[in-house]
């Protein structure tokens, strides 16, 4: 005697249709959960990126201040210059000047210090993504001028 299939034997040798559509969710829950895993990891490194280049462009600014501060005090024979604001050249006083621009260096370090100090958090955020210990000494500040000084006088 051969056995005939039925419709329900068939049915109870595959797989139940739910089961076949939560697998294909799970695939997808998965495949969800990667692409928001990458595209989180691919934002916190861009804004690194893009914090870095900010921390550039300030640095070639401040050489600027740094370059145009040097010219003046080498010049001591022109009591005014030729100083550009936006689109207009103004002349000014030599003494002013150099006051503005030591005012712009020390604003353009403010910043660089500043964004330095931003993009601690955003490169622990990074290595936590990546499941990376954080370095050791990582969180160290550099001493300022008048811990400096104290050490100086200690030893």
């Amino acid at each position: 005697m051969g056995k005939i299939m039925t419709n329900q034997t068939r049915t109870e040798l595959e797989p139940p249709e739910s089961l076949v559509r939560s697998g294909n969710m799970a695939e997808k829950n998965e495949t969800d959960f990667i692409l928001n895993y990458m595209s989180e990891v691919e934002a916190v490194a861009e804004e690194i990126l893009t914090s870095k280049q900010h921390m550039i462009e300030l640095d070639k600014k401040r050489q600027k201040s740094r370059e145009a501060i040097r010219v003046l005090q080498k010049d001591k024979t022109s009591t005014k210059q030729w100083v550009c604001f936006g689109n207009m050249f103004i002349k000014m006083p030599s003494k002013e000047t150099k006051l503005l621009l030591e005012k712009d260096f020390d604003q353009l370090d403010k910043e660089i210090s500043e964004t330095r100090q931003e993009l601690k958090p955003k490169l622990r955020q990074l290595r936590d993504l990546e499941h990376k210990d954080n370095p050791k000494g990582f969180h160290l500040n550099p001493l300022t001028k008048e811990e400096m000084r104290a050490v100086e006088q200690m030893l």
